[in-house]
């Protein structure tokens, strides 16, 4: 027995002694990105200590290995290293991939696009994240503003709207983080509900050029772009706080990010916002403080073959509306236009009464990528949103406290998107996107609804490609459809649905009939196609010529065709039309830029023709019981645009420089042979700017901003009935008050607490010399000055 287990014991051994270890392990190691080779990449077989470089081919081979399980470390020059498990059971061949130049990888996340190129062909603006902290406690519209070609139609002073070469409202679409931004923007007093302080950067394309974000953009896209995330292990952020004299308004924002060498990151920031009555030169604007809060949240994980992050934000807005600006009877009404001082002004407060809105809105979104080898990268995203709006009008009663209107929209909308490098010459991009919308008009108010309840359902596909002809010539051809679909359901007035023709018009829509009212079920079905073509060539080294041609066609929204009554915080009576088509706008612009030495400019021509353009302007005063109103009727016309952009800059010295912007837009209605309401006057801003980068970064500007009398406006004047004086009175509307000139200064330094630390402050005013003055696009410019003079205070930590 004790000899039989001797034999085997021996055998066993020599089996093990005999054990083959003579195979090989070979492959080629790359770069995880474009597959390019890495010549000298170490690999190492940890468990035998045996290592060998990459060759010229990035091939490399190990031998003498046994059949078993080894660990294997993979490290290059600027990539990180990275370790596989390999079992070995014959000759195996295993190819590496490593993130190559990981430090340059970060400063192209951090200074790239979220998006990309959004336009080759046509001239696009950008906003620093720097720079819109400087506008740390304004709107999204006051920090657009600053770019030529921007300006805004305003209600009051906290209700700011962006207006793009003449156009705004749903003709310009707002892209935040990925999704298009669906919060009522048909009301030319809803401000877009975003927080500056949440954005990486603003990018303005001025045309419907980016097809891939929609079809309908007949004025432009304003892209909000999400902060970039380093792949590194850190943990960074900011506090900001802002002082201002004019409301005696605060804010505080703070943000916190996380980043890891693995790609995770994270990101929360938040915001709270409060201003009191804002002052004209010579007295308070009575009810136009604001109380604004916003969080956002982020986590994700960026790799570079895949990725996902998911993103929420809550804002909420309470704006006042100027109390001067609801009234009574027709006589104060015209008293109110007339007068040089509001009929209304009351103490200063910090108190947000009727008439004001109250705003929630909720965005959420998934995104998830994955490059797949030889095609490109495919995009998954789903967003929801819900925007809650609510207006109060002034009520005196049991219901005083209760809102006048109370709309509840909630969109979910997926995309799906591919983009390809077919060559070094040749981009490809397409995708297709669906979305279902439904809104909600509680009749708890007990007001007459102006938006009806309506379900609406969208469906878009586009493509898009640009090709790199040679080192001068870029091609740029993209095309998209749009399918939409409303259903609604809206009670009419009888007398009103008989005067408009629309019981012969639409007998299907009637679903039953009242004494006094017809309840309606409208269905709109509507095709759009849009498109783009451009070109861009480079010459002389420092010269570049754009081209772009754009086609956009746009449905019309729920407000131009529903609208039947009074919207409160516009203070006006809206009147739709069931009638209308679809807007159909041809742009045609080009760009010259230069940059030669300290001198470099932009020259940016453009003419938007629009068929079926919509235009909504007053009509004519009603008086209802709970005061009286002007009404604002819609009407279909064909427009022409036509304009030009001119920024420039100089720079003297190291220290000294000199900026300047012209914007000229002219707009008429063809049919009528008249200019259209509401364009932008020309103006023009000149910035000196000194800088000393070693004194503390000190930084002092002193900006000149003129805007001048728009001469060029429709007459859209009427008259109203004086009861108390039985006679009628003529009530002017549409005269564009006086030209004006601003004068703004800045100034700011930089200090460093620590070696992870700094300290910034700025200091400035805006409206220098106090001036008074009215702007022609603001609403209430009816009834009082624009805002006085304002100081405030900037400071901010980052750690």
């Amino acid at each position: 027995m004790r000899l039989y287990i001797f034999c085997m014991l021996f055998m066993y051994s020599m089996l093990c002694f005999c054990q083959q270890c003579n195979y090989t392990l070979s492959g080629t190691v790359t770069d995880l990105h474009d597959d390019s080779i890495l010549i000298g990449a170490t690999i190492t077989v940890l468990d035998e200590e045996k290592s060998t470089l990459a060759d010229f081919d990035g091939k490399y081979s190990i031998s003498g290995l046994c059949a078993k399980t080894y660990s294997i470390e993979v490290l290059h020059p600027s990539c990180d290293v990275r370790y596989f498990t390999i079992k070995i059971s014959g000759n195996v061949t295993a190819n590496f991939q490593l993130e190559h130049h990981i430090e340059q990888l970060n400063e192209v996340i951090i200074n790239g696009k979220a998006y990309g190129d959004n336009s080759k062909t046509l001239s696009q603006k950008t906003i620093t994240n720097s720079t819109l902290e400087t506008y740390s406690n304004s709107s999204l519209g006051d920090a657009l503003n600053t770019l030529s070609g921007i300006s805004s139609l305003n209600t009051g002073n906290n209700i700011v709207k962006p207006i793009i070469n003449g156009l705004h409202s749903s003709r310009i679409v707002i892209i935040n983080n990925g999704v298009r931004m669906e919060d009522q923007e048909w009301g030319e007093e809803h401000a877009p509900n975003i927080d500056v302080n949440a954005a990486g950067g603003l990018t303005i394309i001025k045309g419907a050029a980016a097809v891939q974000y929609s079809g309908d953009a007949v004025g432009g896209i304003i892209v909000v772009e999400p902060l970039k995330y380093q792949v590194k292990d850190s943990l960074y952020g900011k506090t900001l706080t802002t002082i201002s004299s004019n409301g005696r308004g605060t804010s505080l924002t703070s943000q916190l990010i996380k980043t890891t060498k693995s790609g995770w990151y994270g990101n929360v920031q938040g915001l709270l916002k409060h201003s009191g009555d804002f002052n004209a030169p010579n007295y308070i604007l009575s009810n136009t403080g604001v109380l604004q809060q916003s969080f956002s949240t982020v986590i994700g994980l960026n790799k570079y073959k895949y990725g996902i992050d998911g993103y929420y934000s809550y804002f909420k807005n309470e704006i006042g509306i100027l109390r001067a600006s609801h009234l009574g009877g027709a006589e104060d009404q015209v008293r109110a236009i007339n007068s040089v001082v509001p009929l209304i002004v009351e103490d200063y407060t910090y108190a947000i009464d009727a008439p004001k809105q109250d705003i929630v809105h909720h965005l959420a979104r998934i995104k998830a990528f994955s490059k797949i080898k030889g095609l490109g990268k495919l995009s998954l995203q789903y967003d929801f949103q819900n925007n809650d709006r609510l207006e109060f009008d002034i009520r005196r009663g049991d219901d005083k406290d209760d809102p006048s209107l109370d709309l509840e929209l909630k969109s979910h909308t997926i995309l799906l998107d591919f983009d390809a490098k077919i060559s070094d010459s040749l981009n490809f991009k397409t995708g297709v996107s669906a979305k279902y919308q439904n809104n909600f008009a509680d009749p708890s108010t007990g007001v007459r609804r102006l938006i009806p309840d309506y379900d609406e359902y969208n469906f878009g596909v586009y493509a898009v490609a640009d090709y790199q002809i040679n080192d001068k010539w870029l091609l740029e051809l993209g095309g998209r459809f749009d399918y939409s679909f409303i259903d609604a359901y809206k009670f009419y007035y009888s007398t009103f649905w008989q005067s408009r023709g629309y019981d012969d018009l639409y007998p299907d829509f009637v679903v039953e009939k009242y004494n006094t009212q017809v309840l309606t079920n409208p269905k709109f079905t509507y095709n759009n196609l849009s498109a783009t073509f451009g070109a861009a060539y480079n010459f002389k080294e420092s010269y570049k010529l754009l081209f772009n041609y754009s086609l956009a066609s746009r449905a019309p929204n729920p407000s131009e065709l529903f609208s039947d009554g009074l919207h409160q915080s516009a203070s006006r009576i809206e009147i739709g039309d069931l009638q209308f088509q679809s807007e159909i706008g041809n742009k045609f612009s080009a760009t010259l830029q230069g940059n030669k030495g300290d001198f470099s400019f932009s020259v940016n021509p453009y003419i938007n023709l629009i068929k079926d353009f919509i235009v909504n302007e007053p009509t004519s005063v009603l008086t209802t019981i709970r005061g009286n109103f002007q009404v604002w009727e819609y009407r279909q016309t064909n427009a022409q645009l036509l304009g030009a952009d001119i920024d420039a800059s100089y720079n003297f010295s190291d220290n000294f420089s000199f900026k300047h912007q012209f914007s000229i837009v002219k707009g008429y209605d063809v049919l009528k042979d008249e200019p259209l309401i509401s364009m932008p006057p020309v103006n023009t801003k000149n910035e000196l700017i000194y800088q000393n980068i070693g004194f503390n970064n000190l930084k002092f500007s002193i900006e000149s901003n003129y805007v001048f009398r728009q001469n060029e406006f429709p007459d859209n004047n009427f008259e109203v009935y004086l009861a108390e004086t039985e006679t009628t009175e003529d009530v002017d509307v549409s005269t564009p008050p006086d030209a004006y000139h601003l004068i703004n200064i800045k100034a700011s330094m930089d200090f460093n607490i620590n070696k992870i630390s700094k300290l910034s402050i700025a200091i400035g005013t805006t409206n220098l010399f106090n001036t008074s003055y009215r702007n022609y696009l603001n609403r209430l410019r009816y009834y009082a000055d624009d805002l006085g003079r304002n100081t405030f205070l900037n400071i901010k930590i980052n750690y």
